[in-house]
Order: structure tokens, then C-alpha cells, then sequence
């Protein structure tokens, strides 16, 4: 039997992010991994979006054997449709390109439940990907069937299907600046691999 180190190459080259940070946690970035698997995407980085819970959940999916890539959105911060100080959420048209090259998308939001609501609709309304959505607050299945996003386990009633996209988990309890349970992350792995074996066969 031999033993050996799995090694995973991650391309962080993509462009010049413009924002504040550094290395993936830079507006407008892409970190390509070297297969297109899983992608997690993280609101723009500022005061209120922290990218901290998206750094450790990606090393933790790393460590258990999860090709996955991290894009942050140009545009990740407010809500759609909203001119906001912080500025307006928004995706382009490159962002949808790179998504949709993967097979999964993990959302990284906030905690509050409306604009949860609202950007992972934005979303899904131009993607067509099965997602994972990571947030704060306990939100379930019939608040995002509300909001017009097909889901795994409820469907949009009135044939208010607003979304090519389908969320097929929910990932509660990650705190924004905030240092993930082991609990949580052994669930985001736990559902990531229910999943992607689901989208394979």
C-alpha cells in the first residue's frame, strides 16, 4: 500500500481584482481549480461582506478531495434592482459564462433572509446549475419556492418559476467574520457529495 498527498492546482490569475483583499478574496476574481466541479461564489468583499466563511469552507472542501473553484462576483454587494451605497448586486455576462461551466454552484450569502432570497434568484434566473446555498439565518425550502426559485424539494406555486437554476441544499449557520463549526462543514461536504453524485448519474 503506498501513501501519497493529493494535490490540487488552483489558478488565481484569472485578473486584477480591484477591490480591497488579497489573493481570492479580491473583487472580480476567479480562482480556477483543475476541474470544473464545484464553484463557490462570494459576494464582493467590504465591511458588511466578509469573505472568511468562504476561504475556510473552500480549504475544508479542498482538504476532503472537492476540486472546487472560488469566483467573486464584481458586483456583490446590495441588492438586484436597488441603488444602494454599498452599490447594486449585479452579474455580468462573463460571470455567468464561468459558472456555468461547472456543474455545481455553492452561493455564499448573508443573513438577511430577503436579500438571500433576492440574489440567489438573480442567480438562478441565468444560470442553469444545481446550487448549495450557504447563509446565516435558518431559511428553508418553502422560502425560496416563495421567492420564485425551484428547489430540490418545493416548487414555485402559480407557475411563478423565476429561475433556470434549482437549489438543491441549504446550509444554515455560517456567520459572516465568523469561524465555521466543524458541524457545518462536515454538512457542506456531506451535501456537496450527495449532490454531485446525483447531477453524475
Amino acid at each position: 500500500m503506498m501513501f501519497d498527498r493529493g494535490t490540487q492546482v488552483v489558478d488565481c490569475r484569472h485578473g486584477m481584482g480591484l477591490g480591497r483583499g488579497g489573493g481570492l478574496a479580491q473583487r472580480g476574481t476567479l480562482s480556477e481549480a483543475g476541474s470544473s466541479d464545484v464553484i463557490v461564489l462570494a459576494m464582493s468583499p467590504g465591511r458588511r461582506h466578509i469573505t472568511k466563511p468562504v476561504c475556510e469552507l473552500t480549504y475544508g472542501m479542498r482538504k476532503q478531495d472537492i476540486q472546487v473553484s472560488v469566483l467573486v462576483l464584481q458586483a456583490g454587494s446590495g441588492i438586484p434592482d436597488v441603488e444602494m451605497r454599498s452599490g447594486s448586486f449585479g452579474i455580468s455576462q462573463e460571470e455567468i459564462k464561468q459558472i456555468s461551466r461547472h456543474k455545481l454552484a455553492i452561493i455564499h450569502l448573508g443573513n438577511i433572509p430577503d436579500h438571500i432570497m433576492k440574489k440567489a434568484r438573480e442567480i438562478l434566473s441565468y444560470v442553469e446549475i444545481p446550487a448549495i446555498v450557504v447563509c446565516q439565518p435558518p431559511v428553508d425550502f418553502e422560502d425560496f419556492a416563495k421567492a420564485g426559485i425551484l428547489t430540490r424539494v418545493v416548487k414555485p406555486k402559480d407557475k411563478n418559476i423565476q429561475t433556470k437554476g434549482i437549489v438543491m441544499e441549504i446550509v444554515t449557520g455560517v456567520v459572516r467574520g465568523e469561524t465555521s463549526t466543524r458541524d457545518v462543514l462536515n454538512k457542506l461536504v456531506k451535501d456537496v457529495r450527495l449532490t454531485m453524485k446525483e447531477i453524475e448519474n
